[in-house]
């Protein structure tokens, strides 16, 4: 007999809901550990509270253009610490939330770091040893610094949400998602934004006409980037050691206030107990599983992103609920991620769904839509914003295989649109929907004629 049968090691997306689905709608006596807050990384240190960062680093471009619009406007200055104070509190009422849903689906909580002993048990740091039928991995991922000299002087993601002032300057290491969209939010706080990284350009894997756009809308905004480089060293500079010179090496020597490192997470598999029981772990740290999210050891499965398939909050929710429907209601559901819809929450925002054209190109013959334009809103405030709207088609089916959005609200627009190309829309469908006209979006329907063919 076994004390519960379900125990989640970690209280993240994919956690949470899959010990809500067990306990609640399965019936099972479930226990989660989570060491730091529940929420995990998207709702106490990564989505939201970034999100939430975009935002407020929106508000001075809308309020010049309210200038523009006939308002008496004036934007003052930026109250780090009020923000900071009222960021505290959400985060703290989102963590209150997702207690009291497991409080209410009769989940165990054990605010603890758990480790495992054997394939049915586990050990909480309080000494206590816990049996359980079905044992899961959901202990995310963790931002990670290069070892470099200095690097001991730089921050990572993670507490850029504690950060005492907010910086004049400020030098972002890397080229994806999470680099973009901090030199995105500091840059629109007024700060002063260098952003080094060793490709040539931002956003490596994602469609290459539309990170291109958005790095030339980036370099608009006076965000000072740095192609083709690396950092060499960080030393300390100034009477007290607090500010930093970053040195490149091209030769560059940057001055900043915060060192900020966005070059990739890894998987938290470290000391969890999980390779001595056979559970397969890949040269990247991740958990390896099956299609059931099944390591090879079968009473123990992982979800999220400590198994790298698809680091993203929606693929975890939906690993762990797959899991739970698997294991305890009798629906067995593989954890499948056929069209992965997404944003990245830059100013404008960057949303896609589905094939580059570079990878579309390589299945076969494409057509391609591009629309490149001056939005209403902006063009009437006098900026010189260009928003860029993309299909990839494929030639013999007209099946849209890929949508890619750089505008404001890109996110909101490529949701929809992901509707359609999971549903096999053709270009003839979008073809035959009516414009809401005016709206950005409409240039998803009103485009005739191909770019580019081949």
């Amino acid at each position: 007999m076994f004390d519960v049968d379900f125990f989640v090691i970690g209280g993240g997306s994919g956690g949470v809901r899959a010990a809500r689905i067990a306990a609640a709608e399965g019936g099972a006596r479930v226990a989660l550990a989570e060491a730091s807050r529940v929420g995990g990384t998207c709702v106490i240190r990564g989505c939201v509270p970034k999100k939430l960062m975009v935002f407020a680093s929106g508000y001075p471009e809308a309020i010049a253009d309210a200038r523009a619009y006939g308002w008496e406007a004036a934007s003052g200055g930026f109250d780090w610490a009020a923000f900071r104070g009222r960021l505290g509190a959400e985060l703290d009422r989102l963590e209150a939330a997702y207690r009291a849903t497991l409080a209410r689906a009769g989940v165990e909580v054990h605010d603890q770091r758990a480790t495992l002993v054997d394939s049915h048990t586990v050990s909480l740091e309080d000494g206590r040893r816990i049996s359980a039928r079905h044992i899961l991995i959901a202990t995310g991922g963790r931002p990670f610094v290069p070892e470099v000299p200095g690097a001991e002087l730089a921050i990572i993601s993670d507490a850029v949400f504690d950060l005492p002032a907010l910086p004049g300057r400020i030098v972002i290491v890397g080229s994806g998602y999470i680099a973009c969209e901090f030199a995105s939010i500091f840059a629109g706080l007024g700060a002063r934004v260098a952003q080094v990284f060793r490709a040539p350009h931002i956003l490596r894997g994602f469609d290459a006409e539309a990170r291109a756009h958005l790095q030339g809308a980036m370099a608009g905004q006076g965000i000072a980037l740095h192609p083709g480089a690396e950092v060499v060293r960080i030393e300390a500079d100034g009477a007290d050691g607090a500010a930093r010179i970053v040195h490149l090496t091209d030769g560059t020597r940057l001055e900043a206030d915060v060192v900020l490192y966005a070059t990739g997470r890894r998987p938290n598999t470290a000391g969890l107990g999980l390779e001595a029981l056979g559970v397969g772990i890949a040269p990247s740290g991740a958990v390896e599983v099956d299609g059931y999210s099944q390591t090879a050891v079968p009473s123990i499965f992982a979800v999220g992103d400590v198994t790298d398939r698809v680091n993203l909050t929606p693929a975890a929710i939906r690993e762990g609920q797959a899991l739970a429907q698997t294991l305890f209601l009798a629906r067995p559901t593989r954890a499948e991620h056929p069209l992965v819809p997404s944003a990245v929450f830059t100013r404008p925002e960057f949303g896609t769904v589905g094939l580059s054209e570079e990878d579309a190109r390589a299945r076969g013959p494409v057509e391609v839509f591009v629309a490149t334009f001056r939005p209403m809103r902006s063009l009437f405030a006098g900026r010189e914003d260009r928003a860029l709207f993309k299909l990839v088609v494929d030639a013999a089916s007209r099946r849209v295989l890929g949508c890619h959005i750089v505008a404001p609200e890109a996110g909101e627009m490529v949701q929809l649109a992901a509707v359609a190309i999971g549903m096999g829309a053709t270009k003839e469908d979008f073809d035959r929907t009516l414009a809401v006209h005016p709206t950005m979006a409409e240039e998803l329907v009103t485009m005739k004629t191909p770019a580019r063919r081949g």
